[in-house]
């Protein structure tokens, strides 16, 4: 039995917790004034705020699931030995039983793999198309000399759609971007499980068949992201009617098996840390293989510690528990029902990893050259202790020609991690959104002050245009009153 399929005799709607909570960890919500002074400490980014100022920390899924009990006793048994270790022969079966995968290659996390994925297969003027890009392997193609293409469905960047998989490949598109730009330019195609960037949308089962039809036709290699393979799962559980009386272990192979190569980071896919590669073409593991001694660590650790090992072995199995995969995205499910029935602009259906709240529209007084998403992310945890992640134009990176590349989407992100927050947090939230969005028009724009050439969202440093913030605290205050 899953979340969503428990009754409650009153009528009322709620997501219902499988599992119970036996170690907990103290939060503590600082001042408005104290929230103040560490958005200015760390440039405005929430990237660089000490946790002690966080009440509520949402800014991402990955390596902030929380762990269950089986995972943390395998732990103990690891073999700390630096080659031939046990963890990884236990790591390896789990691989396989779980993705369908033989041949398997550890790495420290997601974007190892990608780094190895393009070092081996990206060359310079190489065009790789995909459902939609994630910051870190557009980053890794760039660096490599390709480029990306996204090709998404015509309603995918639609805020509210009725659209169930608004992550599916256009096949149209995918078969005009290879004629354009000729299959021998084009290495693989990419498929993302789920889109990160457009609010954790998932793709369909048929849609990849289809995309895997379009590589066979023109002998390109299909990799699969699968870092949310299991949510990306749940959904199509959900919401696939030919799918519905499948398992969650046969949804999850019938997808990985459509795939060449397959990556992934455990800090989403299993509630542990680290990451993986793996396939059942023995050719390209042996293309790849050298890369793991080389930058990440022996065959057999990959740059984890064996105890992670262990713990992704059970986070994989786990997986395959509706009640373990489907807890976030019913808690998400919930929120975005909550937020759109008080009229807050919230990314629909709702997806997986997190809460995405519209910065276009609550922030569009605020010129998008002012960076919408960044404002609002900066705002809410102003006003609320509450970290988000912005995902939008501060996400982007420049052009060739040091050019502002503006996002298609401006989002705030509120991840909502694996059995980590209750309903009253997340209700929480809720509130403290709605007093924003009711005083939207006080939020200002930002602007950069130190920009890194790759990857600013993590580094990058901001201040604000004005002295909004302060106007914005004094509001705060006005109608909380002492409340922090």
């Amino acid at each position: 039995m899953s979340n969503s399929q428990v009754k409650f005799y009153s009528g009322e709607s709620i997501p219902l917790e499988l599992h119970k909570t036996r170690i907990v960890q103290k939060l503590h919500l600082v001042p408005i004034e104290r929230r103040l002074q560490a958005l200015y400490e760390g440039g405005f980014n929430t990237f660089q705020l000490n946790t002690k100022d966080v009440f509520l920390d949402m800014l991402t899924d990955s390596g902030t699931n929380a762990m269950s009990d089986n995972q943390l006793s395998a732990m103990m048994q690891a073999d700390d030995a630096y080659a031939g270790s046990q963890s990884f022969f236990r790591l390896q079966k789990a691989v396989e039983d779980v993705l369908g995968k033989k041949y398997f290659l550890p790495v420290h996390q997601g974007r190892a793999a990608e780094s190895i994925i393009s070092i081996t297969f990206v060359k310079k003027g190489d065009v790789i198309p995909m459902n939609y890009h994630f910051t870190t392997a557009m980053a890794h193609i760039t660096q490599n000399g390709g480029r990306i293409e996204e090709l998404l469905c015509d309603d995918a960047l639609q805020i509210k759609s009725d659209n169930p998989f608004k992550g599916n490949m256009d096949i149209d598109k995918l078969v005009a971007c290879i004629e354009k730009n000729g299959k021998e330019n084009i290495p693989f195609i990419r498929m993302e499980a789920s889109t990160n960037l457009i609010g954790g949308q998932p793709f369909s089962i048929a849609n990849l068949m289809d995309v895997r039809r379009v590589a066979d036709k023109y002998g390109i290699m299909l990799v699969l992201d699968a870092s949310l393979i299991g949510e990306n799962a749940y959904l199509v559980k959900q919401r696939e009617r030919e799918w519905q009386e499948n398992s969650m272990a046969d949804i999850l192979k019938t997808m990985t098996n459509l795939a060449d190569l397959v990556y992934f980071s455990s800090r989403k896919l299993s509630s542990s840390r680290g990451g993986g590669l793996c396939t059942n073409r023995k050719d390209l593991y042996l293309k790849m293989e050298a890369l793991v001694p080389l930058f990440e660590g022996f065959l057999t650790y990959g740059g984890m510690s064996v105890r992670e090992i262990e713990a992704m072995a059970v986070g994989l199995y786990e997986t395959l528990d509706e009640t373990v995969t489907g807890q976030s995205p019913e808690f998400i499910k919930y929120a975005v029902g909550e937020l759109d029935k008080l009229g807050i602009p919230v990314v629909m259906p709702a997806g997986v990893l997190g809460v995405h709240i519209d910065a276009k529209q609550i922030c569009a007084h605020v010129p998008q050259t002012e960076y919408q998403a960044g404002a609002l992310t900066a705002a809410f945890f102003l006003i609320s202790g509450i970290r988000g992640m912005e995902r939008g134009s501060v996400s982007n990176q420049r052009d060739e020609n040091g050019n502002e590349t503006w996002a298609d989407m401006e989002l705030l992100r509120l991840a909502v991690p694996r059995r980590v927050f209750t309903l009253s947090q997340i209700k929480y939230v809720i509130d403290r959104m709605l007093w924003l969005c009711d005083n939207r028009e006080m939020i200002g724009g930002l602007k950069f002050i130190y920009e890194p050439p790759v990857l600013r969202f993590f580094m990058g440093k901001l201040e604000p245009v004005s002295d909004w913030p302060e106007r914005l605290m004094a509001k705060f205050r006005k109608d909380f009153g002492d409340s922090l």
